[in-house]
């Protein structure tokens, strides 16, 4: 008698443990293409010791890898290639010893000079006579209004060979602070603006170690 059914189609055991192995491939292979998508999204980031994640920006040739709190706006949190950084660090620079908020401008050292050479070749020759009293160990004179220094003072320490100076501005109406400049070069190629309120002034022996202390975190040197 002939059976209705038809021949019975057996898998051999080999052929099932290669069709098993070709399977784990194929998902090992995805799975690794979406850890090397993961990572090239990731790219330049990482993470400081208290765990914030920082974004990588290069200036100049630097790489430097800036924790996400220091931008100044959301539209600077990008990585990649840049002209300027804008920063804003939070450090106890007060009078005395309050917190203050030091915006920080980042640019290749070639756009501008440094405030100590600025007192020499710029500054001093706008000097008016009369001098200010102020932070001790810091020397204040008022420029005249021309050149566009209206109603701005120097603050300089006059007995350094590199000295601290800043240039502040009296306040503008609604304020209630002057605004104080200072720029300093990297050996990087990269400078930095510093621009604070005037009370800052009288920290500012502690001034430039503190915040090359906080800028070394980033790989400015």
């Amino acid at each position: 008698m002939t059976s209705a059914s038809g021949p019975k189609h057996e898998i051999h055991p080999l052929g099932y443990n290669l069709m098993a192995m070709a399977l784990v491939v194929a998902l090992g292979g995805l799975a690794l293409a979406y850890g090397l998508l993961g990572l090239s999204h990731a790219q330049g980031r990482s993470q400081i010791a208290g765990g914030e994640t920082t974004l990588k920006r290069t200036l100049v040739g630097t790489d430097l890898n800036i924790p996400v709190s220091w931008f100044r706006d959301a539209e600077g949190k990008s990585e990649g290639f840049a002209t300027e950084v804008d920063l804003h660090l939070s450090l106890p620079l007060g009078e005395h010893g309050e917190t203050r908020t030091i915006n920080v401008t980042l640019v290749p050292r070639s756009q501008v000079r440094p405030s100590a050479s600025l007192l020499d070749g710029v500054y001093l020759h706008q000097f008016l006579p009369n001098e200010l009293a102020g932070p001790p160990g810091l020397i204040g004179k008022p420029l005249y209004g021309s050149e566009g220094f209206q109603n701005e003072t120097v603050w300089y320490d006059a007995l350094s060979s590199a000295p601290f100076v800043a240039k502040c501005m009296a306040p503008v109406e609604g304020a209630t602070t002057s605004r104080c400049l200072r720029t300093v070069q990297f050996s990087t190629g990269i400078a930095a603006i510093y621009d604070f309120d005037d009370d800052v002034l009288w920290s500012w022996q502690k001034f430039d170690p503190e915040m090359k202390a906080m800028l070394s975190k980033i790989g400015l040197n």
